[in-house]
């Protein structure tokens, strides 16, 4: 009994194969993590990327219409290559801070998706005209306007077990000065103040 547990004992040729059977699995799943959460932070980067373009295009222009920022809306697609960008949600708004109450109020504000064909679409925005929005206490200048542009993006993992299986909600926003005037006028003729 005493040689045939020696014997056992001193028996080695099977304990690579089941070291492998155990630590590949948690190898792979490492390693798929860690590429699922470097993509999300590239993802993540590219939609700070993008709220900073569409504010800065924006606040580049004198006047914008549709056409404007509808390509505006794909700059931003452009930007999220080679990630798929019909879950991108974006909004443009012109804020005005009213030196009678100190708070910023939206001018206008149009929203921007990109269809199944990769087309900007311009949408409704979750601000209407006269809303108020709360900006940061440094940005509150009485009389002066501001160009908010808010990115949403959802991120799906390519495998689903090692992130959230629904998607990860990624989102920024920025705000700039209109450069060129005093206002970035869309569909008017002047400043508006609401």
């Amino acid at each position: 009994m005493k040689d045939a547990l020696r014997k056992i004992a001193g028996e080695t040729s099977g304990v690579a194969a089941v070291e492998f059977c155990v630590i590949v699995p948690v190898m792979l799943l490492m390693f798929f993590g860690m590429v699922e959460f470097s993509n999300a932070v590239a993802v993540d980067r590219k939609v700070t990327l993008v709220a900073r373009t569409l504010s800065d295009l924006t606040s580049q222009s004198k006047t914008v219409s549709d056409v404007d920022l509808g390509n505006f809306g794909q700059a931003g697609k452009a930007i999220l290559t080679p990630y798929p960008a019909t879950t991108f949600q974006g909004t443009i708004t012109e804020l005005y801070v009213d030196p009678a109450t100190h708070k910023a109020k939206a001018q206008w504000s149009k929203g921007l998706t990109i269809d199944a064909a990769g087309n900007a679409v311009l949408g409704l925005s979750s601000h209407s005209q006269g809303d108020v929005i709360v900006i940061p206490p440094a940005l509150t200048v009485d009389g002066t306007y501001l160009i908010l542009s808010e990115v949403k993006y959802t991120y799906t993992p390519a495998v689903g077990y090692v992130m959230a299986k629904t998607g990860v909600n990624l989102s920024d926003l920025t705000y700039t000065r209109p450069r060129q005037s005093l206002c970035v006028m869309y569909n008017t003729t002047n400043c508006t103040t609401f």
